[in-house]
């Protein structure tokens, strides 16, 4: 009996933390606000151990800040987190690329090729979901083949908190596209076996803050205001 209340717990502290990923997802809660322990509590009937077990593993993905008797912050994100959070992907991915070079074939090159031609369509008819959903999973197609569970979980949580933090509704066309082509020509260095050259391009061209600075200060210019201003407030949710 003991075992399965401790089973229920864990499962209940998921659905938590589900819970509060999707309203940080949908703008409820923002980045820089106070959450309101209690309110969620109630909203949800729940009391405060799965909520703060939960919290618990946000914190530890960067999401949050657990501070004793003055509650939970929800972390912002600055310039300089998504630049180091790129340098991390960059390097995470370059390791994946190479560590899968026994394991990718044409088969898994004419699955990134459908991916990358579904996110042009996307582009196309301005479907953005359509086009983050299939790109996730363009990556997904190496990562995934990697043996290396740390590295997938670390890649998974840095996109949550760079695309969907909240998630954005608008989008830079121009880098969507110039994305595509990017992929276009990973696609091309895997299928030709040459995978040291795909990790150094994954890592120094896709990833590069440098590179796609310019696209990223644009598409994060509201996230940056709302950091410069430094606004700290109470989200009941």
């Amino acid at each position: 009996m003991e075992g399965k209340g401790i089973l229920n717990l864990a499962t209940l502290k998921d659905q938590v933390y589900e819970y509060v990923r999707y309203q940080m997802r949908i703008g409820e809660i923002k980045p820089g606000s106070v959450i309101d322990m209690t309110a969620i509590s109630k909203k949800l009937g729940i009391s405060r151990t799965p909520l703060r077990d939960a919290l618990i593993q946000l914190e530890m993905e960067g999401f949050v800040r657990i501070l004793p008797r003055r509650g939970v912050i929800v972390n912002v994100l600055t310039v300089q987190d998504i630049k180091d959070f790129y340098e991390i992907l960059g390097a995470l991915e370059s390791v994946a690329i190479v560590s899968v070079s026994d394991k990718f074939g044409e088969a898994e090159a004419k699955k990134m090729r459908q991916l990358n031609e579904a996110m042009s369509k996307a582009i196309n008819e301005d479907d953005f979901d359509q086009f983050y959903e299939r790109n996730l999973e363009f990556h997904n197609v190496y990562i995934d083949r990697s043996r290396n569970g740390v590295l997938k979980k670390m890649t998974d949580v840095l996109k949550k908190r760079l695309y969907d933090f909240p998630r954005r509704s608008g989008y830079i066309k121009e880098w969507e596209v110039a994305s595509i082509k990017e992929h276009k020509k990973l696609i091309e260095l895997l299928s030709e076996g040459k995978f040291m050259d795909a990790a150094v391009y994954i890592r120094d061209v896709h990833w590069s803050f440098l590179v796609q600075e310019k696209y990223v200060r644009k598409y994060y210019s509201d996230e940056v205001e709302i950091n410069s201003q430094k606004r700290t407030r109470i989200i009941k949710v």
